[in-house]
């Protein structure tokens, strides 16, 4: 029966949110205006950083790097997921294409969460060491850092995305989830996946637990840095920079967290479901949200932009 199931070439369904027609139009206009904002708006940060000389430091050059990689992550999972709430039953996905969804898928999230790691410790130096910040920061580092997050997340992608398409298919069947994700992927498989999962766990600890610590650890040292200083001004815009960042390291390493850190027999599609449009969705429109109502100079660079832009 495996053999003759082999034979075709394999699609695969992605599961629908609601079979009802009425709940489908509103999940697909929610999440068309998320996908347009995050696409706009981390758009924007990106060319007001580029354009603006006053924003040309180690943060805002991390902050428009994360605003480019939430762009693509926005890219390589919202399109094929409107298409499959409008037409659920005919969007289909070839082996191939749910191999590439899922690299890039793989690639940019954990990328993603190195960055933010890197943001971390530009921080934590610039609080904690800020006389020496000029130096430590230089942008050779700042190039390193970002091309190293992407290094990383492009082997973690590949050892994946290889591991799991070399299982065998049985047939096409419905993906447990709106895009191509390792877990309910692997679940189609016709073999022993249980080195698949523990590889799984392996990169999961090493996207997730390690970087995460290394922000826990730099913020104790950042919170006591700013418990010391003196000056009131200082510490809110402290606070205000370091608040911003740490709300979207809760919503990617949380969201991420609760799916590829606990045991895959606790696996729930549901839940998963839930939980995946928290970090593929929602983080992704936060982000220029986020940033630009809490930092005062994005936010004094936007309105000089806005000026140019009806004066023009």
């Amino acid at each position: 029966m495996e053999d003759a199931n082999q034979t075709g070439p394999i699609h695969f369904h992605l599961r629908p949110f609601s079979q009802l027609p009425e709940v489908q139009v509103l999940i697909f206009v929610t999440f068309l205006i998320m996908y347009v904002v995050s696409v706009s708006g981390n758009t924007s940060i990106s060319l007001i950083i580029g354009t603006s000389r006053s924003l040309h430091t180690p943060m805002y050059f991390f902050l428009a790097s994360l605003a480019a990689l939430e762009i693509c992550y926005s890219c390589t999972i919202a399109p094929l997921t409107l298409a499959s709430i409008l037409s659920p039953e005919k969007t289909l996905i070839s082996l191939p294409g749910c191999a590439a969804q899922m690299f890039f898928f793989i690639f940019l999230g954990s990328a993603d969460c190195m960055l933010l790691a890197a943001m971390a410790y530009d921080r934590f130096v610039a609080i904690c060491h800020p006389l020496r910040y000029a130096l430590l920061m230089s942008w050779r580092l700042c190039a390193q850092l970002a091309l190293g997050s992407l290094v990383l997340g492009f082997i973690s992608a590949v050892q994946l995305t290889i591991l799991i398409f070399r299982l065998p298919f049985c047939s096409s069947k419905e993906v447990g989830m709106f895009y191509c994700d390792v877990l309910p992927v692997m679940r189609l498989a016709c073999a022993d996946t249980r080195v698949h999962e523990a590889t799984l766990f392996v990169v999961g600890v090493t996207v997730l637990t390690i970087p995460f610590l290394l922000i826990a650890l730099s913020y104790v040292f950042i919170v006591a840095a700013i418990v010391k200083m003196r000056s009131a001004e200082g510490r809110h815009k402290a606070f205000s920079t370091c608040s911003s960042h740490l709300t979207m390291v809760l919503l990617q390493y949380g969201g991420g967290s609760l799916i590829y850190l606990c045991p895959s027999s606790s696996y729930s599609p549901k839940r998963g479901q839930v939980v995946s449009v928290v970090y593929t969705f929602i983080t992704p429109m936060l982000n220029p949200l986020i940033y630009s109502m809490r930092n005062r100079e994005l936010k004094d660079a936007v309105k000089r932009a806005m000026r140019r832009f009806l004066s023009s």
